[in-house]
């Protein structure tokens, strides 16, 4: 498909006209070829969001989420890469279970989904996984994680980073001290001594986290904390990039806006993993987003069915999800508050989570010649977000919130995957 982008504004308010030739971006029209023209005006072109962090639960989780219906969910939020992370049933801990994702992936055509190996066997942290088996796999994994387990063993930790040196690749640490977080339900603090509710004290991230930045550095590798919570987190990996340490850092759309004191009504939508911290913790976290100590916002899009958050605060599941509201997130915290830009935005949710994947086709906004992977918004629309989503789950803790700035259309490999609130698949809107 060919695609002109009439009238659209750039990522420094110029107004460009876009053009896509045989799914790659060009300078100009080509003669005699027939173009699909579509009226931007009014409309930002972004690179397309790429996603460090997404739960797709399939295989073994269906009733939750599925490869199609988590893409549908990405590209409806602007997304056409995804990182599905490895705790799947079975666990992709082989190059079989990663290739079986990434082909589900291709089959629905909706985004790129670049699976995200196991560290260990089965999350379990005792022995290594096929680490080279799947990073040589079809699926070409760059990025391994126990991500909803922590590796916690240092001496395994080391071996996982220097493993992964070899081929530059990453590892990702769910940062949390098992010992320190033993039937933790909450925050540590005041709100959770009111409530009777277990602490999940900042401690349990921190003390990982600065125990793996040194492991990092004696090692030399590449070492990436997912889902940073906490300003004690920020501070420790400010100081290790200052001293030259191969660190990066995500932080979610949840901890950047919502705070612990949502805990207070026992409404287990707000129940995640890390735990929404004080609202000082979330002033240092976009003070690190916008200084550029950390990296990227990743969703941690964790769906749930029904009635794995129906029911009483300790029972219910860790886990929220967030695709489809990213982007309003990232547009308020770094551009309407006036803290940051659009440009600083399109870092954060695509050119440096593809660096730190190494997605070479993606993050590449208008190069000519490059793939098209785009992300037409309204950074004006406003709209409220409601429970009913793309994704095969309701569990959204932005339910009823409004919003301003709305992805408008999503273009993956040169064609649309989401235009105008529809489902582009195989040619049709679903």
């Amino acid at each position: 498909m060919n695609i002109i982008l009439k009238n659209a504004s750039d990522l420094k308010g110029k107004i460009v006209d876009v053009v896509i030739d045989n799914g790659k971006i060009a300078s100009s029209a080509t003669a005699g070829s027939d173009y699909q023209v579509v009226d931007c005006t009014g409309l930002h072109v972004l690179p397309g969001f790429v996603d460090l962090h997404t739960h797709l639960r399939e295989p073994g989780f269906e009733q939750s989420e599925t490869i199609l219906t988590g893409s549908m969910s990405a590209a409806a939020g602007g997304y056409t890469a995804v990182h599905a992370m490895a705790n799947t049933f079975p666990v992709a801990d082989t190059a079989g279970v990663v290739d079986q994702i990434w082909s589900l992936g291709q089959e629905a055509g909706l985004v790129h989904v670049q699976p995200v190996g196991a560290i260990t066997v089965g999350l379990k942290g005792e022995q290594l996984a096929e680490i080279g088996a799947m990073a040589q796999s079809k699926a070409r994994v760059s990025i391994f994680s126990d991500d909803g387990n922590c590796l916690a063993d240092p001496l395994l930790m080391r071996r996982a980073l220097e493993y992964v040196k070899s081929f530059d690749g990453v590892i990702a640490q769910h940062a949390q001290d098992p010992r320190l977080t033993i039937n933790a339900q909450m925050n540590e603090g005041v709100i959770s001594a009111e409530l009777g509710l277990a602490g999940w004290p900042a401690v349990a991230e921190e003390s990982i986290i600065a125990r793996d930045i040194m492991l990092a550095e004696h090692v030399g590798s590449r070492l990436h904390i997912c889902h940073v919570s906490t300003a004690g987190s920020v501070e420790l990996i400010r100081q290790a990039k200052q001293r030259g340490v191969e660190v990066t850092a995500e932080v979610t759309p949840h901890h950047l806006m919502l705070t612990e004191d949502l805990a207070s009504d026992y409404n287990p939508i707000f129940k995640v993993n890390p735990p929404l911290r004080r609202s000082t913790d979330a002033a240092a976290l976009r003070a690190g987003l916008i200084d550029g100590t950390i990296d990227a916002i990743a969703t941690d899009h964790a769906p749930h069915p029904k009635e794995s958050k129906d029911s009483e605060w300790s029972a219910a599941s860790f886990g929220m999800l967030g695709l489809e509201s990213a982007f309003a997130v990232a547009l308020d915290v770094l551009v309407l508050s006036g803290a940051s830009s659009l440009e600083r935005l399109a870092e954060v949710m695509s050119i440096c989570p593809a660096q730190i994947s190494g997605l070479i086709q993606q993050g590449k906004y208008l190069d000519v010649g490059s793939p098209a992977n785009l992300t037409v918004t309204n950074l004006a629309e406003k709209w409220i977000s409601t429970s009913l989503t793309f994704s095969r789950s309701q569990n959204n803790p932005f339910a009823g919130h409004e919003f301003t700035g709305r992805v408008i259309h999503t273009i993956f490999d040169g064609s649309f995957s989401y235009r105008d609130k529809k489902i582009f698949q195989s040619g049709s809107h679903v």
